[in-house]
């Protein structure tokens, strides 16, 4: 564990960086160029611990929850709820310094755990294989692209445009500076070049609407692309799993599977493929065995130690165990079970289109898509969202997120289970008598 307080002295500092073979800390940006090193930071004055403590209590609590009162917020984040055996169980000692399993014989609780949480996931999207997780589901698709351009060696990755601009972003931080073009499509779906990797489709997408997965895998597969799909883990209680239209590749945010929200982490990246990709795929991945004596062992397997200690030469340079995380799903994926999963998903369903039938009936408001949604869609409003939100937080709800940037006076609206049909004709009373 890291100390949360180390009081390093200036002989302290000194002594390190002898240690390591440098004779200041400026040495250790020198792959930095000297015009982005800024060592001129306008830093407040330091504080005693009484009077830290006391300013980031007060930032604290300048922040609202979703128990202050009901909350329709989703875009990634997404406010289920966590059975307290989750918590329970991942809050165990045995767990909670879980890391790198790289000794089995001392780890065999971890990786039976990693090995579970593989098998559920794999089953969940219909793919043949898993790994043990990444960061979030933005890093896991932006892995899946980079592992889609060495498959097929080409190095143009194409995304439909109602991808996440959030995970947008992340995508092109990982690809631009290895010199891999990233360009968008249209729903319509164009015809892809010959030199493009692979098509990244979010379905739900971020507008909350499924895309027709069926025809777009037939039209990536005949131009020899991969066919990538990023996924909601509850839809599939409801919909069929991406690995039933031939995808290639299936990631997803497995936070909504038994992990808080939590101020936006940390979370866990679901990564699945078929299993002719299994050399490329990135992460961990534990197998299961038998040893000499023919019991039952699980163990790291497939992969070199350069995919976790020589950065140049490995696949991915995400290195860090989603241990803790990873157990979390587990446990909650085998709380819920399939008819679980598959009643949590028309709850969802059901009350977000509760929600929108009384919506569009206020004047002035209407859905932004007559697609089929899951639980969120979009809300188009006579008012910027901005300014609805602020007045429905005066009256203790939290609105959904403001995509003006895409749909002109636009809200994403999110209904999970934990949306009662009181907080929805709650909100829905309070946008009518808005002004």
């Amino acid at each position: 564990m890291v100390s949360p307080y180390n009081p390093n002295t200036s002989a302290d500092r000194l002594e390190i960086l002898r240690a390591i073979g440098v004779s200041s800390v400026q040495e250790l940006f020198a792959d930095v160029p000297f015009e982005y090193r800024d060592s001129k930071l306008e830093l407040p004055s330091s504080l005693s611990e009484m009077e830290l403590l006391s300013d980031l209590e007060g930032l604290a609590a300048q922040n609202r929850h979703t128990l202050q009162g009901p909350s329709f917020l989703g875009a990634g984040s997404y406010n289920h709820y966590v059975p307290s055996v989750v918590q329970a169980i991942a809050s165990r000692g045995e767990f909670l310094t879980a890391y790198t399993p790289y000794q089995p014989e001392v780890s065999q609780g971890t990786l039976q755990v990693a090995y579970e949480f593989q098998t559920l996931i794999g089953q969940l999207f219909n793919m043949d294989v898993a790994n043990t997780g990444l960061y979030d589901g933005a890093t896991s698709l932006a892995e899946a692209a980079l592992m889609a351009c060495r498959i097929t060696k080409r190095y143009r990755v194409a995304y439909i445009d109602t991808l996440s601009p959030a995970y947008k972003d992340v995508l092109e931080t990982y690809t631009i500076p290895q010199g891999i073009e990233v360009y968008g499509v249209p729903n319509s779906m164009e015809v892809l070049s010959s030199d493009t990797a692979c098509l990244i489709v979010q379905s739900p997408n971020f507008l909350g609407y499924m895309e027709d997965l069926n025809l777009l895998g037939g039209l990536v597969h005949k131009t020899g692309a991969l066919l990538i799909v990023s996924t909601d883990p509850i839809a599939m209680g409801m919909f069929r799993p991406p690995g039933d239209y031939e995808a290639d590749i299936v990631v997803a945010e497995g936070q909504p599977l038994g992990v808080p929200v939590g101020f936006g982490g940390p979370y866990i990246g679901l990564f699945t493929c078929k299993s002719e990709y299994l050399r490329q795929m990135p992460g961990r991945i534990v197998g299961r065995t038998v040893d000499h004596d023919g019991r039952t062992g699980y163990v790291l397997t497939l992969q070199t130690r350069e995919q976790h200690i020589r950065r140049e030469r490995a696949t991915s340079n995400i290195c860090t165990s989603q241990a803790l995380i990873s157990l979390m799903v587990t446990v909650y994926l085998a709380l819920v079970g399939k008819r679980g999963i598959r009643r949590l998903s028309e709850i969802c369903y059901h009350r977000a289109h509760y929600a929108a039938s009384l919506l569009v009936e206020i004047p002035g408001y209407s859905t932004f898509s007559n697609g089929t949604f899951f639980k969120e869609f979009v809300l188009e409003c006579p008012l910027p969202a901005r300014d609805i939100n602020l007045q429905l937080l005066d009256r203790g709800i939290t609105g959904g997120l403001d995509v003006n940037h895409l749909v002109p006076n636009g809200m994403l609206l999110c209904f999970t289970e934990q949306n009662t049909r009181q907080d929805i004709e709650l909100l829905v009373n309070t946008l009518a008598g808005i002004r």
